[in-house]
């Protein structure tokens, strides 16, 4: 072996990293920044820098009892106090007990700042030195690197500044963020064009306005020596919480699945399914606006009350007082089994709260209840405010995220018309899901009926026939084959003629002696 190819065959050196402590952060950064380097945080207005900075500071006190300094060269420590409080970081507390530290470089209200010469970074930097020998900080945060290069307009001079400034904090080895402002979401990394090239590693925060809705985004875009996840990764900023990630990275194919099924609370719709669902299986229920989606959910929880399954809906277009009346006319009585503790329903406008709030509320819930059935009625109403690529990563998220715990979810999506057609719901669920079951009207010689059939049954044989189904003060109740319509899923009804409605009848009988 020479020793070129022994050179090519020496593994990466190892790089340590530090835990950010920030959730879903540090899974797309496999393991947190690089230890002792200086990574830069860039974003526009209202992408969450100052909080992100906070909140590696924070993390670091309160999860593994390290030591920050915080420098501010636009907002006061007040104003910084004030404005993390809603984040539960009781900074005031930490600095008395000398775990955080400030070194205050913020423009004194009501003075213009005056710079004579060069500016001269090293008064800044001696103090900075003293707040990290004087806490043992293993953590700075820098906010911001533009509110200081504003001053200095020769770009030589910013790029030598800058360079003596990530230097010092290389010799004192700690691990570093700096914050820098962009001037649009996709445009130039930072305001000056350099910082990113003197900086080990960058991270981006985008707040990208898609179709008049507001969606956060963090992307890592390079780490000097180690891996890390590529691409884009939502993200939202919680009360009490602070920034967190929702990385789909961390989605793996390892469920398990099982073989135990369970009931619909529809006896003839188990039938059709070849004898239930499958305890941990995603099923859609799509159909126009009073094809009777709520109704089945209300059977679907029913079923599992009966079973002595603990229940949880999610409902975002009716409130609870409706859902208790319209299962009460159905004959369940969803008061009495909320209040024993079998069932949880949680009643939200979609429009309260992004799509990423959503989901990490809802993932909360499930982990707080451990339900055996979980139900979404109806996503279509969630998809309002979102934009297509957040909706469908809050579609594979909570999916996931069900199919993981081994629960059976059952989601309604609306159609777009009352006679059926493909809803742009579907299009992002109907790949993820286990079963497909689709309502839709049938007019029949000047009478409008429903029709129920099972689209798809993955791992099981299931009944293919569209059949009648009709509402009562019980329920649902499955019927008969149309046998004299066709293109009902269509939305294109035509009746067959005599060959065709015999070819059908003759296939009809051969199934039912194969079921025999």
């Amino acid at each position: 072996m020479n020793a070129e190819s022994s050179k090519q065959e020496q593994p990466p050196p190892f790089v340590e990293k530090l835990k950010t402590g920030i959730p879903g952060f540090d899974l797309i950064a496999e393991g947190g920044l690089p230890h002792s380097t200086c990574t830069l945080v860039a974003g526009t207005a209202g992408s969450a820098k100052t909080v992100f900075a906070n909140q590696f500071l924070a993390k670091g006190i309160v999860e593994a009892q390290e030591a920050g300094v915080f420098v501010t060269f636009e907002e006061s420590p007040a104003a910084i106090r004030k404005h993390m409080q809603g984040f539960g970081w009781t900074i005031e507390n930490w600095e008395a007990d000398n775990l955080w530290k400030f070194v205050d470089v913020s423009p004194v209200l009501g003075e213009k700042p005056v710079v004579t010469g060069e500016y001269d970074m090293a008064p800044v930097l001696a103090r900075i030195q003293y707040a990290i020998e004087t806490t043992q900080a293993k953590r700075v945060a820098i906010d911001s690197l533009g509110a200081i290069f504003t001053q200095l307009g020769d770009t030589a001079l910013i790029r030598g500044d800058l360079f003596q400034l990530i230097g010092a904090l290389r010799q004192l080895q700690v691990t570093a963020v700096l914050t820098a402002e962009r001037t649009e979401e996709y445009g130039d990394i930072a305001r000056y064009g350099v910082e990113e090239f003197v900086l080990d590693n960058v991270v981006i925060l985008r707040n990208i306005l898609e179709g008049e809705k507001r969606r956060r985004t963090i992307e890592i875009l390079k780490f000097r020596g180690t891996s890390h996840q590529k691409g884009e990764y939502p993200f939202t900023v919680l009360p009490r919480q602070g920034i967190e990630v929702i990385p789909l990275s961390a989605i793996q194919l390892q469920q398990q699945s099982s073989d135990i099924r369970i009931q619909s609370g529809i006896n003839e719709l188990d039938h059709m399914c070849g004898g239930g669902f499958f305890r941990d299986s995603i099923i859609l229920t799509s159909g126009a606006t009073g094809t009777g989606k709520t109704l089945m959910v209300t059977q679907f929880m029913g079923g599992g009350i009966e079973a002595g399954e603990r229940c949880l809906l999610f409902a975002f277009e009716e409130s609870q007082d409706q859902l208790f009346r319209n299962a009460s006319g159905w004959g369940i009585d969803f008061e009495t089994e909320s209040a024993n503790g079998h069932l949880r329903v949680v009643c939200r406008y979609p429009e309260t709260s992004g799509l990423e709030d959503h989901l990490i509320r809802m993932k909360e819930i499930i982990e707080d209840y451990q339900p055996n059935r979980v139900a979404v009625d109806s996503l279509s109403a969630l998809e309002r405010v979102s934009s297509e690529k957040g909706f469908r990563e809050f579609v594979i998220g909570l999916t996931s995220f069900i199919k993981h715990r081994k629960m059976a979810g059952l989601f309604t999506a609306t159609t777009p018309t009352l006679l059926g057609g493909a809803s742009v719901t579907e299009s992002h669920i109907s790949t993820i899901t286990d079963s497909i079951i689709l309502l839709r009207y049938v007019e029949m010689y000047g009478e409008m009926l429903r029709g129920i059939t099972v689209l798809k049954m993955r791992g099981s044989k299931h009944d293919k026939e569209i059949r009648e189904f009709t509402i009562d003060g019980t329920g649902m109740h499955i019927g008969m084959p149309f046998r004299n319509v066709t293109g009902i899923l269509s939305g294109n009804f035509t009746y067959a003629s005599s060959d065709e409605l015999n070819r059908l009848n003759n296939l009809f009988n051969e199934q039912s002696e194969m079921r025999e």
